[in-house]
């Protein structure tokens, strides 16, 4: 429950007395539009890994570190498909293939499947999310930590967000 109202925005965690402003980050793609289908090639039929991503929002001098969750959603199902976290507050995009090769200093969590690193969707009805959050700390877990801890230790530091959705696959 507490993972699926997470990746839906953080909501689950934060209580109203515990709300705050959570600025907005504008995320784009050179390879995925908004509301497009993802195309193939970042599926599992495709070899090319994660898609390339880029983000921007005001500046945040209290940002640590940026975290991106990719999940599916319907209303039956959500599943994670990739969790990156500890990237460098600085950076700002991440080019094909980044769960092979990550920013350094990042680590990467289990996805709903159980594996470490980016886990290619399959199924071609779903919605994929690609959500970018600034952190305001690091995530003090351990490369392949369980999911629950990582996303719990996001949206608890989170101070932005914001999200690019590719819908089916092509």
């Amino acid at each position: 429950m507490g993972l699926a109202l997470l990746v839906s925005g953080c909501a689950g965690f934060i209580s109203r007395s515990e709300a705050k402003e959570i600025a907005e980050i504008n995320v784009s793609s050179p390879d995925l539009r908004e509301g497009e289908p993802l195309p193939r090639e970042y599926g599992c039929s495709g070899r090319q890994g994660s898609p390339p991503l880029r983000w921007s929002s005001e500046p945040l001098p209290e940002a640590k570190s940026t975290a991106i969750v990719v999940d599916s959603h319907s209303s039956s199902e959500s599943a994670v498909q990739w969790v990156l976290y500890n990237i460098p507050a600085t950076t700002t995009e991440l080019g094909p293939g980044a769960s092979e090769s990550p920013p350094e200093g990042s680590a990467q969590a289990r996805a709903t499947s159980g594996k470490v690193g980016y886990q290619p969707p399959c199924d071609e009805s779903l919605s994929y999310r690609f959500t970018v959050y600034t952190l305001q700390g690091r995530v003090e877990a351990a490369q392949g930590a369980p999911l629950s801890v990582v996303l719990k230790e996001i949206a608890d530091k989170t101070i932005a967000r914001g999200r690019l959705t590719a819908v089916n696959i092509e």
